[in-house]
């Protein structure tokens, strides 16, 4: 059974006291289940806090919150449902009944424009916040009350405040790994929200007169020196701040996985090739000539694409797209590490190759001198690497402590040769005091799974396939 940590029941006690606040904490430190648990006893208690939003990235807000949901005996009835999909599913979604909505921020203005005057949320959860930075607004008092002028800001920041101005939206919670990943002047338009420039300012133009000034190069504004200290403390009483290194042994690597959907079609492909070794993509036949062949097919497909002909076909090897999900993941991964180097494992060239594709920012690591200089120097974002290419003795750790398992195999040893780069020993021999992350995007109801389990077990391949089959074949 699940059980609270300590920490959460501090992020609980912000949440339960404190109407409009803001959550900051990293990935994997539970901040949905806090959330899910802060609303359940402010409703047992008496508290009118449904129905309630969640404003989210798409996969976050099909899967993630309910499934969080689910899985806790404290919040398993908690109905929550997904306004996401084309805009017949998304208006059958408004209209079910349920206590938490969530929606993803590409249909946010429609749903505000949906709802019109008759906007039911009395709790806004907003994940992910710092895409609400980009508001700019100003308020002005005159004799008849207060006036609210608009200026330049995101069309989904502008929409969600002018919707909230008098509706019954009495609590409104933030939540954000990295609150500033630009800086310092990040802040204005989320806090806006909690407290309508009460105290950060109302106005941007206020805000950036009192706490920065123009930079020396002439190029934009940078903090005054006594600019923090002040703004953390004029927001501590609604802001609560949490790092993992200061309640994980900084010797475990935290693990987050991520679990990403076959789309429908995709998944009826994948379940075709599981049973006959055949399908069909785009037309195209797929096939695999064994059961060995068919296990690597499956973790294709899984991975998103699938290779067509024969290996040993000359020329370089054809594929064909399945689907996108683990791109949109590691999308996600990137906008929540904010600008901190991402390690990226693949394990086919297809993947390196269409990852390539997706972000321009990636750079594949290779053998051509300058590589491993250049990250440990933090000059490259994001590096792909083949757990294969990750050799004894080489050093990562400099350039960063996130790594992401893209697609994987059965290896063992090159499953873990790839986390040792940049893992916990070499980061405390280098005098880092940083904790390690290693995030797992993993599609479910695939052989991905299977292998996932044989490294947790280190168990044999055949055990963990049959395993796997037998779990799927059972659901």
């Amino acid at each position: 059974m699940k059980i609270l940590r300590g920490y959460q029941e501090t992020m609980i006690d912000l949440l339960v006291s404190t109407p409009r606040c803001a959550l900051w904490a990293g990935m994997g430190l539970g901040k949905t289940a806090a959330v899910l648990h802060a609303l359940d006893r402010l409703h047992l208690s008496g508290v009118d806090v449904y129905p309630a939003l969640v404003i989210a990235p798409l996969r976050v807000a099909r899967d993630v919150w309910p499934e969080e949901a689910r899985d806790w005996p404290e919040t398993a009835g908690i109905r929550v449902s997904a306004i996401v999909g084309s805009k017949h599913h998304r208006r059958d979604a408004m209209r079910t009944p349920a206590d938490l909505y969530t929606v993803n921020f590409e249909n946010l203005v429609d749903l505000i424009h949906t709802w019109g005057t008759a906007w039911p949320y009395k709790t806004v959860i907003v994940d992910e916040a710092t895409k609400l930075k980009s508001l700019r607004a100003t308020i002005r008092r005159n004799a008849q009350g207060t006036e609210w002028v608009q200026g330049q800001g995101g069309s989904r920041a502008k929409a969600l405040l002018q919707v909230l101005r008098g509706s019954v939206t009495s609590r409104i919670i933030e939540l954000s790994g990295t609150p500033t990943p630009n800086g310092l002047s990040d802040l204005w338009g989320q806090v806006f929200f909690l407290d309508y420039g009460r105290r950060l300012g109302r106005s941007f133009d206020a805000y950036q007169t009192r706490w920065f000034r123009p930079s020396f190069d002439g190029y934009g504004y940078e903090p005054l020196p006594h600019a923090q200290e002040q703004i953390q403390a004029a927001l501590a009483d609604v802001c609560l701040s949490m790092r993992s290194e200061d309640y994980f042994d900084l010797e475990a690597v935290i693990v987050h996985e991520i679990k990403v959907a076959l789309p429908p079609a995709a998944k009826a492909q994948y379940r075709e090739m599981e049973r006959a070794l055949y399908t069909e993509i785009q037309e195209t036949p797929v096939e695999a000539f064994n059961a060995g062949a068919k296990t690597q097919k499956l973790l294709q497909m899984a991975a998103g694409f699938a290779y067509t002909g024969h290996a040993s076909d000359p020329g370089p090897r054809k594929w064909v797209n399945v689907h996108e999900a683990k791109l949109d993941a590691l999308e996600e991964i990137v906008e929540e590490a904010a600008g901190a180097p991402l390690l990226v494992g693949y394990h086919f060239e297809a993947d390196l190759a269409r990852i390539l594709a997706r972000f321009k920012q990636a750079v594949h690591f290779s053998q051509a001198k300058g590589i491993q200089e250049r990250w440990n120097a933090g000059k490259i974002p994001m590096l792909l690497a083949h757990a294969g290419s990750m050799g004894h003795g080489l050093s990562l750790q400099h350039g960063g402590c996130r790594l992401v398992r893209y697609s994987t195999d059965w290896n063992h040893e090159q499953f873990a040769q790839i986390l040792e780069r940049i893992g916990p020993t070499r980061q405390a021999q280098s005098g880092y005091t940083r904790n390690v992350y290693e995030y797992r995007i993993i599609t479910e109801g695939t052989s991905e799974e299977d292998v996932y389990d044989c490294h947790a077990t280190k168990g044999s391949v055949q055990d963990s396939l049959m395993k796997g089959m037998r779990r799927r074949q059972g659901a």
